[in-house]
């Protein structure tokens, strides 16, 4: 879902070129998740292979990976580990959705309703733990350095960038903010022309750069009262948040009240929504695990894994696989392995 804070945030249109040479700090699952529920056939099916093996995630991973090596720009793939017993709940939740929507699609496709099809197919989007696996291995073969989080991948890339290890995060969502990233990325895998939904219009998505510090100042409050916003307006660890409260009234409370946090939730009413206290989902975004064990390396690509891996065991066209591997190639040139402070 992801916090729902654009509202209240400016951003800063972007050109990739700024980015280059920069350790960006990619929020993999949200990138994943992007190309599994957007490349999908007519029908709203995922692509496949003969197998009936979900193709969506490693062909957009691949392609747009490429892309951002061909601007220079040096990816590391945050991968989220085990979610928070709160954000468990929100799993379900969203699970029991995907559900529903796999009983819609079956129903419009015996009615032969494509629209609907398209509409429910995308809603369906689950990556298992062996899409995950692929994914991280294809990321490996291009080599690029893979980070496992103990818990949430933005956490721990916030946690990357405020080591200096990163120059920024990069998500379509706002959770880094609350997880206190210096600088956020959005649209950064979705950059390009895109058609608009359910319209022949295309419209051009440009990447964007949210500062933090420059956020905190616009809003006149800091970094934890920020985290108290996300938990009033919702957050993965209370969906929906407080009934009735949006950005901007939340906001006015924490002007109101500062940093009397109880008096805050005491007059938005969090009891009568949760059966938890705010305190504990306050602490838990605050103080999710983020771990130093990361090996930040740039090698060579394995390009017969690359080739093994998409067009052996998914059927990848190998004149488009080679043709992208020329340009993986070249991107690289005959780069030795790098590593850190190479890029510092």
């Amino acid at each position: 879902m992801g916090l729902q804070l654009k509202e209240l945030v400016k951003s800063k249109e972007l050109d990739t070129k700024d980015l280059s040479e920069k350790i960006i700090a990619i929020d993999a699952y949200n990138m994943l998740y992007q190309f599994y529920t957007t490349i999908r056939q007519p029908d709203g099916m995922p692509l496949m292979d003969s197998h009936g093996n979900v193709t969506s995630h490693l062909s957009g991973l691949f392609n747009r990976t490429v892309n951002l090596l061909q601007k220079k720009i040096k990816p590391v793939f945050v991968f989220d580990g085990e979610p928070h017993e709160l954000k468990k709940k929100e799993l379900e939740r969203r699970s029991q959705l995907k559900k529903k929507a796999e009983e819609e699609y079956q129903k419009a496709k015996e009615e032969e309703d494509i629209i609907a099809m398209k509409k429910y197919a995308s809603r369906t989007s689950k990556l298992t733990k062996e899409m995950v696996d692929e994914a991280k291995k294809l990321v490996e073969l291009m080599g690029l350095p893979v980070v496992q989080a103990p818990s949430e991948g933005e956490a721990q890339a916030a946690h990357m960038v405020k080591n200096g290890h990163a120059y920024a995060v990069s998500s379509q969502d706002f959770d880094s903010l609350l997880f206190k990233s210096p600088l956020l990325v959005r649209n950064l895998s979705i950059t390009g022309k895109r058609k608009k939904s359910n319209s022949p219009v295309y419209s051009t998505v440009k990447p964007e750069i949210i500062s933090l510090s420059e956020t905190l100042n616009n809003l006149g409050i800091d970094g934890d009262q920020l985290i108290v916003l996300g938990v009033l307006i919702g957050t993965d660890f209370n969906y929906g948040g407080v009934k009735g409260i949006g950005p901007a009234k939340a906001l006015k409370l924490i002007k109101k009240h500062g940093d009397d946090y109880e008096s805050i939730f005491n007059e938005a009413c969090w009891d009568d929504f949760f059966p938890f206290s705010w305190y504990e989902v306050y602490k838990s975004l605050r103080n999710i695990p983020v771990t130093d064990e990361y090996n930040l390396k740039w090698l060579p690509p394995d390009t017969k894994g690359i080739i093994e891996l998409l067009c052996k065991n998914h059927e990848f066209s190998e004149e488009r696989i080679g043709s992208q591997l020329e340009k993986l190639e070249k991107s690289v040139g005959s780069r030795k392995q790098k590593g850190l402070g190479d890029f510092f």
